[in-house]
């Protein structure tokens, strides 16, 4: 009798401890025998916040400024949710002069984010450095163009909120003090020179080599009812018909726990994980693009749609540039609200706000009482919803590429987490402990 010959399972293992050009700390593992992907794991390990509980007790009028420090890159979508929320729940709808200069300064918090992604943190990997000090050297206009946008979208905030990192002009029902038309006029000149540096950028990003891969992804983002590309509101709408208003996201998306994080994974209830961000909103809302960022798209190589999250450099360069173009035109269109903020009565009751952070639909839910404080409160950020999606396009890039050494492996799976600009420290505000004893 002949035993045939079996050789011993070849393993593999692609791991990195700690994930650099990202926001927080986080690792990645991906366990291979023979040419099975057997786990892929983004490993979220920063320690939980609890941002929620902080809250607890505090007063409504308190949550600008308390979520605000939840995060340094994007404090104005927490400002912008919270306030938005809160505002329901007294009864109250931010319209006019005050919403137009909400999203004015949405538009710098986008600016100076994804101007910081995509010269800083992302264009080193499609090029080949390490980082933008090592790209510096041989692309030092491209920094420079980099570090001036970014610049440009910090002077619009510091001139609307006071500062650049976590904004204390912002309030529930406005702001404190709306700047005058004449304050606004030193901001053209920079955000001018922005466009045409963008124009610039957009064009480079589809000259860049792109690995080939695609998923059918379920899209989620918000839809502007006015018609513009989604920033500071709308309804949350998907890729197979999902329309809601943000006060039904529970009855849709569900949050929990896996071993391996200290960030909660969302997921939709029917099981499937989703994509928030860049894609998902060019996707569902490429026909609200102004027609110069549409055009520039196009120019770049991208359709209607994108489904390459590696892609994701070109369509954050498209909506840089949209948000530069649209605070012109607010600048342009711009009337001092007066009075600068809305007055709000506190009463028991619920409330859900919910805008489009650059990562993607950033939601938030407070419980208050009659005497405006919060009982309850829910923030759920974009890097915990895309979690799901970031370890699914590991597997499947991995699956599709084990002829790759284990050094390129593990250069390109951080380039595929870096597509989606993880900001790990909004993911790990929350941690659920549940202890059993015996």
């Amino acid at each position: 009798m002949t035993i045939p010959f079996e050789p011993p399972a070849r393993s593999r293992r692609i791991s990195t401890a700690a994930l650099a050009r990202v926001e927080g700390e986080g690792a990645m593992s991906v366990r291979i025998r023979d040419d099975e992907v057997l786990e892929v794991q983004l490993r979220i390990y920063e320690p939980p916040r609890f941002f929620e509980a902080f809250l607890k007790g505090r007063s409504y009028t308190e949550v600008p400024d308390i979520t605000a420090r939840i995060c340094g890159i994007c404090p104005v979508a927490y400002q912008t949710s919270g306030s938005l929320a809160i505002e329901q729940a007294c009864g109250v709808t931010v319209d006019g002069p005050i919403r137009e200069l909400r999203r004015l300064m949405y538009c710098g918090e986008w600016i100076e984010s994804h101007a910081l992604h995509l010269y800083l943190l992302h264009a080193p990997d499609f090029l080949g450095y390490e980082s933008a000090i090592h790209m510096a050297a041989d692309y030092p206009e491209l920094v420079e163009r980099g570090l001036a946008t970014r610049k440009a979208g910090n002077r619009l905030l510091i001139t609307l909120g006071g500062r650049a990192e976590h904004p204390v002009n912002p309030r529930t029902g406005g702001f404190y003090r709306a700047p005058s038309r004449d304050e606004l006029k030193p901001l053209v000149e920079p955000l001018q020179r922005a466009l045409e540096d963008t124009l610039k950028t957009v064009a480079l990003t589809g000259t860049l080599t792109m690995p080939e891969f695609e998923r059918d992804y379920e899209f989620v983002a918000l839809r502007d009812d006015t018609g513009r590309y989604p920033i500071d509101l709308g309804r949350i709408v998907s890729s197979s018909g999902l329309d809601i208003p943000a006060e039904a996201f529970d009855e849709h998306f569900v949050e929990e726990h896996v071993p391996h994080s200290n960030a909660l994974h969302s997921r939709l209830r029917d099981g499937g994980s989703y994509m928030v961000g860049p894609l998902a909103r060019y996707s569902l809302a490429f026909d609200a693009l102004s027609p110069l960022a549409r055009q520039a798209a196009r120019d770049a190589g991208l359709g209607p749609s994108c489904h390459n999250p590696f892609q994701s450099i070109i369509v954050r360069g498209v909506e840089l540039l949209y948000a530069i173009e649209e605070a012109l035109r607010l600048i342009e269109a711009y009337e001092q609200p007066d009075p600068p903020a809305l007055a709000l009565e506190p009463r028991d009751g619920i409330g859900c706000g919910v805008s489009e952070a650059p990562r993607g639909v950033l939601w938030h839910r407070y419980e208050i009482d009659a005497s405006g404080a919060i009982r309850n409160a829910r923030i759920v950020p974009p890097t915990s919803q895309n979690q799901r999606a970031i370890e699914e396009d590991l597997h499947g890039f991995v699956s599709a590429h084990l002829d790759l050494s284990d050094d390129e492996l593990q250069w390109q799976c951080e380039q595929a987490i870096r597509n989606y600009d993880p900001c790990i420290s909004c993911a790990t505000h929350f941690l659920k402990l549940d202890v059993e004893r015996h």
